[in-house]
């Protein structure tokens, strides 16, 4: 006779702890003295500790104090771009990119992408985060790196016009070579860089290539309030307005950043044929001095989905979606002169379904709920800086830290447990990036891989 699945052995069971939950309204709770039972990769059941308490299970963790979260996303970054944290500091956007960055992203090899993407995974599991989306170069090293790691990644091949119909065939055949490799875990884009480095028939042909494949695309675009002015003086268009004109707006698209939207591209996003995601970064952007940020609450009158992200170390130093996360809700208050928006509870329901559906994974990510794929991190909140407990939600939000993460689990798999990595060594990964660093830094060529003039 066939076990039932009451009955089945687990493959992981996670006991003791609070569990975050979604109500059939996507309101946010929490289930108190709580098991999470994991099989096959995917979340079985969330019950009570005591319904579990003589179930068998190949692995069990004991979370007693911890909270049991859906794994974060970082739905926008350029991961391998750990190797120039703190590079080009105190800088505005056209000379970092022109002095700095650019020219030294010309000396990238397939090396440096690899222990870059090595090292952003090891910062990224150890801060909680099962997924990211990136956007770079020599992504077959970087989709190399999540096989190995475990985690799960939503990859595109960056490309500029200025390289040529190559770029874009490129791009193509990366997402198309590598989606749902990982064993499942990746998901790929097309990703030209953005409306100012690629021009309107690569945005085209890329719609093109997306409708025909049923790819969706990643991008940057109006990213700060600049790139959108500058459209309209020159071109007497935004740059999401080039979007709809060129059929991006047609496909299932992800905005990176969207800081320089006005008011003019919320009926054209509401508009949009496919589905619209913004990625916001905010630490990038205070960085910056950008005068503007993601206009998190126009969008959510629109329906359309905001996810968080770090942007690359280069820019943000760090990849700690956390910190994106109180960012996130504290800004807002600012901005909007409303301390009742964003909510704690709003700021987790961005921080977990919402960046799921930001890269297209929202029936499988995002909520711990039976059949959703088992990405749990659990999150000590025993320490001085959290306690006392009055509401939860705030102290997730604005008192608990990256470090706070004890354990990241990926389809079931234990990446992290008690803050031990057990799949990547970053001791090695260290001197190896040490050993390249030289060669990487070199300025002296006078070259840059483009040009930043919007």
């Amino acid at each position: 006779m066939t076990p039932s699945p009451a009955e089945a052995a687990a493959d992981l069971i996670i006991t003791g702890c609070a569990v975050l939950v979604h109500d059939d309204q996507e309101r946010i709770g929490f289930e108190e003295n709580a098991a999470i039972v994991v099989r096959g990769g995917a979340v079985e059941s969330v019950t009570t500790a005591d319904a579990v308490r003589d179930r068998a299970a190949v692995e069990r963790v004991d979370a007693a104090g911890q909270v049991a979260l859906p794994g974060l996303v970082n739905c926008h970054t350029h991961a391998p771009m750990v190797a120039l944290r703190g590079v080009a500091e105190d800088l505005p956007t056209e000379e970092w990119f022109n002095d700095v960055v650019w020219p030294i992203e010309s000396n990238l090899t397939e090396k440096d992408v690899a222990l870059g993407a090595r090292l952003a995974c090891a910062e990224m599991i150890r801060g909680g985060v099962t997924c990211f989306a990136d956007h770079y170069f020599s992504m077959d090293a970087v989709a190399a790196v999540v096989d190995e790691c475990g985690m799960r990644a939503h990859l595109g091949e960056a490309f500029f016009s200025s390289q040529g119909p190559e770029g874009r065939e490129r791009s193509a055949e990366f997402a198309l070579r590598h989606r749902g490799g990982a064993g499942g875990r990746i998901t790929t884009a097309l990703a030209p860089h953005a409306p100012y480095t690629v021009d309107d028939a690569d945005l085209t042909a890329t719609a093109e290539l997306a409708r025909e494949h049923g790819l969706p695309v990643h991008l940057h675009a109006s990213e700060n309030r600049d790139q959108a002015e500058a459209g309209l003086a020159r071109h007497g268009v935004t740059p999401i307005e080039v979007l709809r004109r060129t059929g991006i707006l047609d496909t299932d698209v992800l905005i990176a950043h969207g800081t320089g939207i006005l008011d003019r591209d919320l009926p054209v996003l509401r508009d949009a044929t496919g589905r619209v995601a913004v990625a916001t970064a905010p630490r990038g952007y205070l960085k910056f001095a950008w005068p503007t940020t993601t206009p998190v609450r126009a969008l959510h009158d629109l329906g359309i989905p905001v996810g968080l992200a770090t942007d690359g170390a280069a820019s943000n130093n760090s990849l700690d979606v956390w910190e994106s996360m109180a960012l996130t809700a504290l800004i807002q208050k600012s901005t909007t002169g409303d301390p009742r928006w964003l909510t704690s509870r709003q700021a987790l329901h961005h921080a977990t379904l919402q960046s799921a559906r930001a890269i297209g994974l929202g029936d499988t990510l995002g909520t711990l709920a039976p059949g959703r794929r088992a990405d749990i991190i659990l999150v000590d909140l025993t320490g001085p800086h959290t306690q006392p407990i009055h509401d939860l939600a705030a102290t997730l939000v604005h008192s608990a830290r990256s470090s706070d993460v004890r354990t990241t689990i990926v389809d079931g798999r234990i990446l992290m447990r008690d803050r031990e990595l057990l799949t990547i060594d970053v001791p090695a990964v260290v001197r190896e990036m040490d050993e390249r660093m030289p060669a990487l830094l070199d300025r002296s060529h006078g070259k840059r891989i483009q040009e930043y003039d919007t």
